[in-house]
């Protein structure tokens, strides 16, 4: 089995280390080595996204996350398209905890608002991604937990910037949401019909 060794790399990079182990070497099963609990993290949501079974040992501030590739089934659902009607996804990329600039107790109070009133955007509202400054908005003590929270239970995918959420200290205040990186974040917006960033 193969090892590729992490540790002392920053996000994205351990991401795009696993990814390049299955896209240019065509691994099904190797192990990836970090010293941290975000990149086990994202390391881990995207091999399982891309149909890994994972084991995750650790070793005081080391993870060995090893994954091997599942048999591949057809999915019924995936081969299912909706001829009528196409639904637009649309993924709202919030990057600060205040909604315009100016008086910050107002953009406070107009962040609240709006994230509130998102819902109303239907199936269209694909997934909602929070970099620099918008993670403050997921983690406790946050405003806005139970407007995030309800979207959530909606369906909503919420994706919180795992670098971001280190460097405030925040990893371990986390409190909806899933931490993500930089690769997640440009492959949504890939997929994504509009994306909107406030």
């Amino acid at each position: 089995m193969k090892f590729i060794d992490c540790r002392g790399l920053a996000c994205p990079a351990p991401v795009l280390k696993a990814k390049d182990a299955i896209d240019k070497e065509g691994l099904d099963e190797f192990t990836v080595i970090v010293d941290n609990e975000a990149a086990t993290q994202n390391v881990s949501r995207f091999l399982e996204s891309r149909g890994f079974n994972l084991s995750i040992d650790q070793d005081g501030n080391e993870y060995k996350i090893s994954g091997k590739k599942k048999e591949e089934k057809e999915c019924q659902v995936c081969s299912v398209e909706d001829t009528e009607h196409k639904i637009q996804k649309i993924m709202v990329l919030v990057t600060s905890d205040f909604l315009g600039r100016g008086d910050d107790q107002l953009g406070s109070k107009l962040m609240g608002g709006f994230l509130k009133t998102l819902k109303e955007m239907g199936n269209e509202l694909w997934r909602l991604v929070f970099l620099n400054n918008g993670v403050k908005l997921t983690v406790e003590g946050s405003t806005v937990l139970s407007s995030l929270k309800e979207l959530k239970d909606q369906g909503v995918p919420l994706h919180v910037c795992g670098t971001c959420l280190n460097h405030f200290n925040l990893l371990d205040k986390l409190r909806v949401g899933e931490i993500s990186n930089m690769l997640d974040i440009v492959t949504a917006m890939q997929v994504a019909d509009k994306v909107i960033t406030i």
